[in-house]
């Protein structure tokens, strides 16, 4: 099957050719390094799949392109499917697929390394002793045994989160609509405004819907302890970053650790070390002494990339098989 690749990185290709070859080769890979938007829908051409990313867009005016050009697939190198049009998608006949298991490690130990390096700031330490600066002033921590940890979405991540934090001695409040069994017996489930007003720290880890973007905005933030912690290695649109930057100003949000951010698209997995960045909301968040920002690289780690170009293969080959496609994503009009 001939595939066009968006938003491909030196290390897609690394690990889809690997992946590809173990398979002995049976795809055929096209590689671009440019989101998809309507804009370069057209180098599929000649396709009959197209793999893309977390930030590709795949609304319905490209898809519409896409179909004319008789791609027939959309498999994505991720678990979100929040930047897909699946109502087009099956107006226009076209499959999409996603990552539905990649190692929830990759996320949910990065989450606790956002939590670390925020609390005893680790980030501000390494940079004074670089420039021999041996004081401890400004770098005072709190011991995270004690500490209520609010953990908003309880699948794979959020419970490998709350394992994790237990065994730092951590109070875990959980809310989710499906509570996960193994995660209920070292956890209390709650509502939503209890965890927002218990919680020492609290971190994201449901997907995005309609329902929930901006469920971090000013009326929430308000409900939230002051001084707290919050966490998002999810997805960027939960949060409303200018709420945020107004809850850090009052003290109201004591530190900040995102790995996501809602108009990263224009931003993330590209080196704009020699630009000016017009994003000035960006600019004002990451120039907080008590903020941390990563550009979405929670899920990078060897083990998470090895799974999601296997999976992707999977993918790819029972579609051409027509075989069961165990990582379909379809729309379902209740939803």
């Amino acid at each position: 099957m001939k595939v066009a690749v968006f938003s491909a990185k030196s290390y897609d290709r690394q690990f889809l050719d690997a992946a590809n070859v173990a398979q002995h080769q049976p795809h055929s890979f096209s590689y671009y390094d440019v989101l998809l938007t309507p804009q370069t829908a057209s180098l599929a051409q000649g396709n009959e799949a197209v793999c893309v990313f977390v930030n590709d867009d795949v609304g319905a005016a490209t898809l519409q392109q896409l179909a004319a050009l008789g791609v027939r697939l959309v498999t994505l190198r991720c678990n979100g499917f929040n930047n897909v049009d699946l109502r087009a998608a099956a107006d226009l006949g076209i499959t999409v697929t996603r990552v539905s298991n990649y190692s929830p490690y990759s996320v949910a130990e990065h989450t606790v390394g956002l939590i670390l390096m925020l609390n005893r700031k680790l980030h501000r330490a390494y940079n004074r002793v670089r420039d021999d600066n041996f004081a401890l002033d400004g770098l005072m921590g709190f011991d995270l045994h004690g500490c209520t940890v609010g953990i908003i979405g309880t699948g794979k991540i959020g419970r490998i989160v709350g394992q994790i934090m237990a065994g730092f001695g951590c109070r875990l409040y959980c809310y989710d609509p499906y509570p996960n069994e193994a995660l209920a017996a070292i956890a209390t489930y709650t509502s939503l405004d209890t965890l927002l007003s218990e919680a020492d720290i609290i971190t994201l880890h449901c997907p995005l819907t309609d329902t929930n973007q901006h469920l971090i905005n000013h009326d929430t933030i308000a409900q939230m302890k002051r001084g707290v912690m919050l966490i998002n290695t999810s997805r960027g649109k939960l949060v409303d970053t200018k709420a945020v930057i107004e809850g850090i100003k009052s003290g109201q949000i004591g530190y900040v650790g995102i790995d996501v951010y809602e108009e990263e698209d224009s931003l993330f997995f590209q080196d704009l070390s020699d630009t000016i960045i017009q994003d000035d909301t960006f600019q004002l968040l990451q120039s907080f002494p008590n903020v941390v920002i990563t550009a979405h690289q929670a899920f990078f780690t060897r083990n998470a990339l090895e799974d999601i170009a296997a999976t992707t293969l999977e993918n790819l080959s029972h579609f051409e098989q027509r075989l069961p496609l165990i990582h379909e994503v379809t729309y379902n009009p209740d939803l």
